[in-house]
């Protein structure tokens, strides 16, 4: 299991390029998937933090000033150094439109939850006519390749009729494959991933990255046990794969397309025991990337247990309508790569933000 664990890092430092698309009408073209082979310095100024604050219904909190919220970074207060509320979608010329990515994920799920997903996705698609709040693309994950959009789009008729050319089909990689077909479907998952971070990377705005799975294998238990040669390759990819989260401003939401049929599955709450940020190579497992934690820490929700797929995609959505932007400078560290958790406090009664939990300073 360990040979089988130093070949899924070996496969995840492999090199691949990246190409930027253009703005054309909706189609999905094959796009190249990979990890970058070194994790980028985080040589920012300032750090921004798109923050969600909501009450004890869920609904969002419009209205607060600066003077409201107080900002944590391990555990101290921080100064503030600019505030934007944009409330409702109000966006002004400096403010580029929150995208919506959907990610459909063939590869981690069944052929039974995809063709259910595809049902509730179209639902949504088609929702008020077909006219999006935002503006939205489709990628389709499969283990034959993935295809994205090229550009985005607030047809959701046209969206809709896009996914209708394409079929998913049966994956090749399946569960009884035991151990090395999960190891490949974690390589093919984070690979895809992070080609998609590196691609939306380069636009600019905010990102609500959707992605449609019960999660990729976590790959970590009492029998897996990584040299410290390994545990270095694997927090270099947390690393990179945190900052490069950060710096896109990309918001990551996991969806489980089981729904009811997976509700208190160890799996749907499992991947807890590795949300607490990872501060050194030593103290790092596969289970740190799992899609819900990745999640979690980039400031997005994790929803299972649910056959409502259409609302819950509704839920994810509704927070590129109305969220505040704060920026700070981050702590000069004693040591590269010294990991701060980030936490962000309402002045009032009943109200929570949610954000980003942490990040990696420099010197």
């Amino acid at each position: 299991m360990d040979q089988l664990l130093r070949l899924v890092v070996l496969l995840l430092c492999v090199p691949i390029s990246t190409v930027s698309g253009q703005d054309t009408p909706p189609q999905l073209q094959p796009r190249p998937v990979g990890p970058t082979t070194t994790p980028p310095v985080a040589t920012d100024r300032q750090i921004m933090l798109d923050v969600q604050v909501t009450d004890k219904s869920g609904a969002a909190v419009l209205g607060l000033q600066k003077q409201d919220f107080t900002l944590l970074d391990d555990k101290q207060p921080k100064a503030i150094l600019s505030f934007r509320a944009l409330d409702n979608g109000a966006k002004s010329a400096s403010d580029p439109p929150v995208e919506v990515i959907l990610v459909v994920d063939a590869v981690n799920a069944s052929f039974q939850a995809v063709t259910y997903e595809r049902n509730e996705l179209k639902k949504f698609l088609l929702r008020d006519g077909g006219k999006l709040a935002l503006p939205t693309s489709l990628v389709i994950f499969t283990d034959a390749g993935t295809r994205m959009q090229d550009g985005s789009s607030r047809d959701g008729n046209s969206l809709a009729d896009l996914y209708d050319q394409y079929e998913t089909g049966l994956r090749s990689i399946t569960r009884s494959q035991g151990f090395y077909g999960a190891a490949e479907r974690f390589d093919l998952s984070l690979k895809t991933l992070t080609s998609l971070v590196a691609y939306e990377g380069k636009r600019p705005g905010r990102k609500l990255l959707i992605w449609f799975s019960p999660g990729w294998p976590i790959l970590s238990g009492p029998n897996v046990d990584l040299s410290r040669k390994d545990q270095e390759k694997f927090f270099n990819l947390i690393l990179d794969t945190s900052n490069s989260l950060r710096q896109a401003r990309i918001t990551l939401y996991s969806i489980d397309p089981l729904g009811t049929a997976d509700a208190g599955g160890f799996r749907t709450f499992y991947y807890q025991e590795f949300l607490k940020g990872v501060t050194s190579p030593k103290r790092t497992l596969p289970g740190n990337l799992a899609l819900q934690v990745l999640a979690v820490q980039s400031g997005g929700r994790v929803l299972n247990s649910s056959n409502d797929l259409t609302g819950e995609i509704a839920e994810c959505t509704a927070d590129g309508a109305s969220f505040y932007v704060l920026s700070f400078d981050p702590a000069r560290a004693d040591h590269a790569n010294e990991y701060h958790a980030l936490g962000v406090t309402i002045d009032k009664p009943g109200i929570t933000a949610r954000t980003r939990t942490g990040y990696y300073a420099q010197p």
